[in-house]
């Protein structure tokens, strides 16, 4: 199964296929899917730019939206399901929220490469200001970038007899991470954790998140955990406020298969949301099971957006070297890059000033 993207097709293997790839020498994509957070003037604005920029430069592009009461004139109705219509390329703009979003869109099977402008917010899943779609919307449909195969995970829901339970949807994907909490109850929750079928922990705890690399500066850097590269393949496990203080975050290889089982001994039913939004109660006796899943999310790179290899000086200043200052498309690392600028990592009061004296 796979994406094109001009002329290489990207497979989606799951485990072990996180690593940036570039695609080179391809064709324009032939349908596009606009996917936006709420219609602010900007946001209109924005993609009557976007739009009239694609029909002006790629008029044989189908462009299609979701089904909402403020698609874009002259865009077709786009919905997810196994009779959509094939997308090509999925643009985005806004926030995460709106990526995480398009992600919940291709529940099932593979997801079209993505590429993100943001909307003047900040966000560890935004490469590109909404101000440079020019040149990153003829890299994309020229097929100069690269792209990086974000983990998804695959989540399934057995009842207490450990019979799967029907959620109109083979098997969920998220992006970020599956959270299992106390909601409102006053009570904490008692969850068995399975690590391919052997009990590793009984957790008291106010929840349990799994994440993926992706996620781990979500939810989970918020209760403690780590951060970890999204070119790995991993599957974070991070407590929520636990009991026992030597409850700490635990780091499992993507090949793992990791259960969730609310304990028949727990005082109360666990809530559980995925990447924020969907939401399921589990009654004791009840679990979710969490793998990687067979199909990550292509995101473009902003790294990898850069002219042709033939318009780049080289050492010396002259047109058509690959080298000259700085990394070669698709070398520079965006998420070293955020971890500094959004994160502020490991920041001391002294670089935070000097950071603050250089904007002014």
């Amino acid at each position: 199964m796979g994406v094109v993207l001009g002329e290489e097709v990207v497979e989606y293997r799951g485990i072990g296929h996180t690593q940036p790839r570039r695609v080179t020498n391809g064709i324009s994509p032939r349908s596009v899917l606009i996917v936006n957070k709420l219609r602010t003037k900007p946001v209109v604005e924005a993609i009557e730019t976007l739009l009239t920029y694609i029909r002006e430069n790629y008029p044989d592009v189908q462009v299609y939206h979701e089904d909402r009461p403020d698609i874009p004139e002259g865009a077709k109705v786009w919905r997810p399901g196994p009779d959509a219509e094939p997308i090509d390329l999925v643009i985005t703009l806004g926030g995460d929220g709106t990526i995480l979003h398009a992600s919940s869109l291709f529940k099932v099977g593979a997801v079209p490469p993505v590429l993100s402008f943001s909307m003047g917010t900040l966000g560890f899943l935004l490469p590109f200001h909404i101000d440079d779609y020019t040149k990153a919307i003829d890299s994309a449909f020229a097929g100069r970038i690269t792209v990086l195969h974000r983990m998804r995970l695959s989540c399934s829901f057995q009842d207490s007899g450990g019979s799967p339970v029907d959620t109109h949807c083979d098997d969920w994907q998220v992006m970020n991470e599956i959270a299992l909490h106390r909601g409102s109850s006053p009570h904490l929750n008692t969850i068995d954790v399975f690590v391919d079928g052997q009990h590793l922990t009984e957790a008291v705890s106010d929840g349990l998140i799994v994440s993926t690399p992706t996620g781990s500066t979500a939810y989970s850097l918020s209760a403690g955990g780590p951060i970890v590269h999204p070119s790995l393949s991993a599957i974070v496990l991070t407590p929520i406020c636990p009991r026992s203080l030597s409850f700490r975050p635990l780091v499992f290889p993507s090949s793992s298969s990791i259960t969730l089982r609310i304990s028949e001994r727990s005082r109360a039913s666990a809530g559980l949301s995925m990447d924020g939004q969907i939401s399921h109660v589990l009654s004791p006796g009840e679990s979710v099971t969490v793998r990687a899943s067979l199909h990550p999310i292509p995101c473009i790179n902003r790294s990898s957006i850069t002219e042709p290899p033939q318009m780049r000086p080289d050492e010396d200043g002259a047109i058509g070297g690959m080298s000259g200052e700085g990394v070669g498309p698709g070398k520079e690392d965006d998420w070293v890059r955020d971890i500094n600028n959004l994160l502020q990592y490991n920041a001391t009061f002294r670089s935070k000033a000097l950071t603050r004296h250089s904007r002014s």
